[in-house]
């Protein structure tokens, strides 16, 4: 399935390369927007909320600011390149490309996880020399960060083929990736819900994502770490067998 090397390092390289000639919008600004709600939080609630024993509360912010900036940039990068190149119609020359549909999804995915990865560090680097914050358990940040950066990667690029127009994209973005974002614990645990609001939570797969990731900082979470890597992994396997049907397909892409 994959034989073109060259051609996927190519697609791979300018997906790459198109986040980084705007290094200000696409990296800095996500990095600031984090650490403000870091500062603002910190000021508000450090010491009148402690989540868990010996955590403060800034510190329990990080990870999941981490992994908001992992959601939020994955799924902008692959749906951004993908419906823009539709639009414009440079999309053609991707797909005269002899790359199998496989190359291509690894191209924008693997570019995406640089993306993400790139803006969570920013995160971290500052907290760490602001709240000295450490990792605990560094694999697993590695785990849910791949997970979460495939996952929303593979999101975005099926937004990117479902949808015709800009708007269409921002929809998903604005009513989907958002409300799930915020309504997974980056701010809260969920034992501080009640319980109906709990049972929604765990309902809601970006809910695995923060609450593994944090465990890989404090080794504390309101679920099995382990079952959430197996949430997110079978969400994975599931969404990336889908993307590479359609691509295959050409859904939305040929003509």
């Amino acid at each position: 399935m994959i034989g073109n090397w060259p051609g996927l390092w190519t697609l791979f390289v300018k997906e790459v390369k198109r986040f980084t000639v705007v290094f200000m919008q696409t990296v800095t600004a996500p990095v600031v927007s984090a650490l403000l709600y870091l500062f603002i939080f910190s000021h508000a609630l450090a010491g009148r909320v402690e989540v868990y024993p010996g955590v403060s509360y800034p510190q329990f912010l990080v990870p999941g600011l981490m992994m908001m900036t992992i959601i939020q940039n994955a799924f902008a990068n692959t749906s951004s390149s993908l419906i823009f190149s539709k639009v414009t119609g440079n999309i053609v020359f991707v797909l005269l490309a002899p790359l199998s549909h496989l190359e291509f999804y690894l191209a924008f995915v693997g570019a995406a996880l640089v993306r993400a990865v790139v803006v969570s560090i920013g995160v971290f680097v500052v907290a760490f020399f602001y709240l000295g914050t450490t990792a605990s358990h560094p694999l697993l940040l590695l785990v849910f960060g791949l997970l979460g950066g495939g996952l929303l990667a593979t999101c975005g690029l099926l937004a990117g083929i479902w949808a015709d127009k800009f708007d269409q994209v921002a929809t998903v973005q604005n009513f989907v990736i958002l409300p799930l974002t915020y309504l997974s614990g980056v701010f809260y645990s969920i034992h501080s819900l009640p319980p109906a609001w709990q049972a929604l939570s765990r309902a809601n797969p970006f809910f695995y994502l923060i609450d593994g990731f944090r465990y890989g900082f404090f080794g504390h979470s309101d679920v099995s770490p382990w079952l959430s890597v197996a949430v997110m992994a079978g969400a994975n396997v599931a969404l990336c067998i889908l993307c590479l049907r359609l691509l295959s397909r050409g859904y939305k892409l040929r003509g």
